[in-house]
């Protein structure tokens, strides 16, 4: 209770393009096929993980034996747990739900659990 909340921008979503995209689905999947890729104006897949990643573990760094909540965007949410855990790719992100919860326990660096609270 009465907890600061601290805006780390790191956990901002990714941009996917610098406009609207005309099809959002297309859209998406190619920046999946090819972690490089960007659309003009957005970020690839991969410069939005380590973007993610570098805030994550400065996070678990700054706050080690402590629990902590971040409350961000799917994508990088998921961007982020591939770091850890190649499982977590683009047919994991297409079963979030909107809103979804995950708890993720780390030792560490590592990530060992992954669970669903939502």
């Amino acid at each position: 209770m009465g907890e600061k909340v601290l805006i780390e921008e790191g956990f901002r979503e990714r941009r996917l393009s610098e406009k609207s995209v005309e099809d959002f689905n297309y859209a998406i999947s190619k920046v999946w096929e090819d972690v490089h890729f960007s659309w003009a104006g957005g970020e690839s897949n991969i410069v939005a993980q380590q973007r993610g990643v570098k805030v994550t573990l400065q996070v678990i760094e700054r706050y080690k034996g402590k629990n902590i909540v971040i409350g961000t965007h799917g994508n990088i949410m998921v961007l982020i747990m591939n770091y850890f855990n190649e499982r977590y790719d683009f047919d994991f992100w297409k079963t979030l739900e909107m809103p979804d919860i995950y708890k993720l326990t780390f030792d560490h660096n590592r990530l060992k659990e992954v669970q669903r609270l939502r």
